[in-house]
C-alpha cells in the first residue's frame, strides 16, 4: 500500500478566487480547502483584497491581491481587469514549486489561469457559475479557460450541459455541505410550527434576478394568514439592505436579516426553505441553501431547472415551482403549513437526500480528480 505522501502528485495547490462574502462560491471553496487536508500537501489562497466572509476561516495561508468593487459598473469591469494584473503579479512574486497545481475558482481569476499556463503549471477551473455579464466578458472568459485549464469541475449535469468547455476533461462534484452544518442538521429534531408559526425561511443576494420580489409578493398574498411568517436572510450589511430594500417595501409579515455568518441559526428555526431565482434571469447551478436546509429536515420549494432540478424530486423532498408562479407558490406552502404530515414526510426524505453530499464523500472524488492531473498520471511509470 502506498502512504499518503507517495499518494499527493502536487507539493502546494494554490487556490485563487475573486471575491470573498457569504455567497455559495466562497462557500465551495472553504470546504474545498478543508476537505483536503491530511490528503493533499500545502495549500495557499489568493483572494481579492474587498471583502470578508466564507474564506476567512479557510484554515490556510492567505495571500491578497488588489481588488475593488464599484457601484458604477464601468468601474467595477476596469476594476477587475486591474486585479487580475494584480494576481499575476502576486503569483510572479510568490516563487511557487515547479509542481504547483494552479485552482481556480469560478471562471473570474482568469489572471491566475493565465500565470499558470505561461509557467508550466497545471490549471483546473471549479465552476460555480453558467453565465457572466457583459456578454463579450463572458466569452473572453470562456475561451482563456478553453486554452488553459487541464481539468474543469462542475457542479451540477445541468450546469455541465449549459457551460461546456470544448476540448477539456471535465467531471460533475456536487457542492458538499459542511460538517458544521450536517452535525447541527442531524442533531435537530424537525417539528412543523415549533415555533407555534409556520415559518418560510429564503437565503439569498439582495438582487431582483434571486426571486426577492417575487419571496415579498408570495408574503404579501399571504398576509391573510397570521400563522404563516416570513424569514429573508440577506447576503448584504446593513447599508446595502437599506438601499436595495427600503422598510416600506417589507410586508409586516416579513423579517429581514442581514448577511449571516451562521446560517445553520436560522435552518435550526424554520419549517420550510424557499429558492425563488428566476428562471428567465437566472440558473442556479446547485443551490447549497436547498441542500443545507435538507439536512435539517427541512422541506424545500426550489426552481423547475438547473441544479434544483437534481436536488429535488417534485413531491418528494419538497415542491419545484417557477417563483413567477405566486398561486402555486401560496398553494404548496398553504399545504406544508396546513397539511403537519406531508410536511413530516418530505422532511425525513430531504434528510436522507442530504446524505449524499457530505465532505468525506466530496473529498474521495475530488482526490481521485486531481491524482488524475498528475504528470505522473499521463504516462507509464517508470520500473
Amino acid at each position: 500500500m502506498q502512504s499518503k505522501s507517495s499518494e499527493r502528485p502536487f507539493s502546494v495547490i494554490i487556490f485563487c478566487h475573486l471575491l470573498n462574502d457569504a455567497s455559495g462560491s466562497p462557500v465551495v471553496l472553504r470546504e474545498t480547502i478543508q476537505a483536503l487536508e491530511g490528503i493533499e500537501p500545502d495549500r495557499v489562497l489568493f483572494v481579492g483584497s474587498q471583502g470578508y466572509g466564507a474564506l476567512d476561516d479557510a484554515g490556510v495561508p492567505v495571500r491578497r491581491y488588489w481588488y475593488r468593487r464599484s457601484r458604477i459598473r464601468l468601474l467595477t469591469l476596469f476594476a477587475f481587469a486591474v486585479s487580475q494584473l494584480s494576481l499575476y503579479r502576486a503569483l510572479s512574486r510568490a516563487d511557487l514549486p515547479e509542481d504547483a497545481l494552479i485552482y481556480v475558482n469560478t471562471l473570474l481569476p482568469f489572471g491566475a489561469a493565465l500565470w499558470g499556463a505561461r509557467h508550466g503549471h497545471r490549471v483546473v477551473y471549479h465552476l460555480h457559475e453558467v453565465s457572466i455579464s457583459p456578454r463579450p466578458l463572458g466569452w473572453f472568459l470562456l475561451r482563456i479557460a478553453e486554452k488553459t485549464a487541464a481539468r474543469v469541475f462542475y457542479v451540477s449535469h445541468d450546469h455541465r450541459a449549459r457551460l461546456p468547455i470544448a476540448g477539456v476533461p471535465n467531471q460533475v462534484l456536487p457542492n458538499p455541505i459542511s460538517a458544521k452544518i450536517s452535525k447541527r442538521g442531524s442533531a435537530t429534531t424537525y417539528a412543523p410550527r415549533r415555533s407555534g408559526l409556520f415559518e418560510v425561511l429564503m437565503l439569498a443576494s439582495p438582487r431582483d434576478y434571486k426571486g426577492i420580489p417575487e419571496f415579498l409578493a408570495l408574503a404579501r398574498g399571504l398576509e391573510r394568514r397570521p400563522d404563516i411568517q416570513f424569514t429573508l436572510v440577506l447576503n448584504a450589511d446593513a447599508a446595502e439592505i437599506e438601499s436595495y430594500l427600503p422598510p416600506a417595501r417589507v410586508p409586516g409579515n416579513v423579517t429581514v436579516h442581514g448577511r449571516a455568518a451562521t446560517p445553520e441559526a436560522f435552518y435550526a428555526t424554520a419549517d420550510l426553505l424557499v429558492n425563488l431565482s428566476r428562471v428567465d434571469l437566472w440558473i442556479e447551478t446547485f443551490g447549497l441553501t436547498i441542500a443545507e436546509a435538507m439536512a435539517f429536515g427541512l422541506p424545500v420549494i426550489g426552481p423547475p431547472v438547473g441544479g434544483p432540478s437534481e436536488l429535488i424530486s417534485q413531491g418528494c423532498e419538497g415542491y419545484l415551482v417557477d417563483s413567477r408562479d405566486i398561486a402555486t407558490l401560496d398553494r404548496s406552502v398553504t399545504t406544508l403549513a396546513d397539511e403537519p404530515s406531508t410536511a413530516l414526510a418530505m422532511s425525513e426524505a430531504a434528510r436522507l437526500r442530504a446524505r449524499e453530499f457530505t465532505v468525506s464523500q466530496f473529498a474521495t472524488a475530488l482526490h481521485a480528480e486531481i491524482l488524475a492531473m498528475a504528470p505522473s498520471a499521463q504516462k507509464p511509470r517508470k520500473r
